[in-house]
């Protein structure tokens, strides 16, 4: 198979700002990292998107690593959007909750799917205030895209379209997220370590290029600089919630959903990649299925990609297809 072309890519002057904005409890803020053209300050709805992160790392690793000098952020942000990506409490820049300061065992797990919709949810209400906007659009990737759609599905009002990158759901098949054993309020995850697992995903002929030059030290490098606390272990370790973890027990691996997809009512957008073994094909189809609601729906099939590829060769097929979607007219529900 032919892998993607390269790019060289000519940046165009991007403002970064990083915010700690409110969230709805008392003594949580949450970060929210924004990028735009320098040239340009205002814009409408269609060119203002949200991303959300996944289970166990958080958005700048996932979504503002610069592999080849762009990140996912950089290349929306050169195309004309303003591009926002939030952490949700307990995870990057975000307020950790009390509890993580405890040993995990003290607590239950923190951050169920529910927190995280509601820490969106006041990321969605500070942009739209601060901007003036009625609506915008939403990226979620993993667990970030059941979060995305579960608040798409009871606030389809103030999204504009809904782009999923590989979004948990209805599972039958064990996930390689979970650990096993009980669960405590956080983990302690060896972000090297986890080097194995994302290219174990792949066949053994494949994995040698399956991760750009440079890239996995990049992405390691972003995802324990979330977490000062535990990089002078040996191995360096980042602290992730076990909420997520806990969900996928109670609910995604024993076919009970989380939230109902046929009520999402705008355009939505499925990325998926064929070495996912953390949504396999099949879970894939099963969501795409349920979508029914949708004014109309895509469903994006890369090749040589796994559950990471954002941050993979073909990264590049990901990043053009959630741009083109974007760039369509929209199509609201009738």
């Amino acid at each position: 198979m032919t892998n993607h072309p390269a790019r060289t890519v000519t940046a165009p002057a991007i403002v970064a700002e990083d915010l700690m904005i409110p969230s709805d409890t008392a003594g949580i803020a949450l970060h929210l990292r924004r990028k735009h053209l320098a040239a340009v300050s205002a814009f409408p709805a269609e060119r203002t998107v949200l991303l959300m992160h996944g289970a166990t790392y958080a958005s700048e690793s996932l979504f503002d690593v610069p592999l080849g000098g762009t990140s996912f952020m950089d290349h929306l942000a050169a195309a004309g959007y303003d591009v926002y990506a939030v952490d949700v409490r307990g995870y990057g820049g975000s307020t950790r909750p009390p509890q993580m300061a405890a040993p995990p065992v003290d607590h239950p797990p923190l951050v169920r799917t529910e927190t995280g919709v509601r820490d969106l949810a006041s990321a969605v209400a500070f942009i739209l205030d601060r901007q003036g906007l009625a609506r915008l659009n939403l990226v979620g990737m993993s667990w970030g895209g059941s979060v995305a759609g579960a608040f798409a599905s009871q606030n389809s009002d103030r999204v504009g379209k809904l782009a999923l990158v590989a979004p948990l759901w209805v599972n039958p098949h064990p996930m390689a997220v979970d650990p096993g054993g009980q669960l405590g309020a956080y983990r302690k995850v060896a972000v090297d370590g986890f080097r194995q697992r994302w290219l174990g995903a792949a066949p053994d002929d494949k994995r040698g290029g399956l991760i750009p030059p440079g890239g996995f030290e990049a992405f390691a490098s972003a995802a324990l600089a979330s977490d000062p606390q535990g990089r002078e272990e040996a191995p360096p370790t980042m602290r992730a919630v076990n909420g997520p973890l806990q969900d996928i027990r109670e609910a995604w691996s024993v076919g009970r959903a989380l939230y109902r997809p046929e009520a999402i009512t705008v355009p939505v957008l499925l990325v998926h990649a064929e070495w996912d073994a953390d949504v396999p094909l099949d879970v894939a189809r099963a969501f795409f299925g349920t979508l029914a609601g949708a004014p109309y729906r895509r469903w994006v099939e890369i090749g040589e990609g796994t559950h990471m590829v954002l941050l993979e060769k073909n990264r590049w097929q990901a990043f053009d297809a959630i741009h083109a979607f974007l760039e369509e007219p929209g199509v609201q529900a009738a």
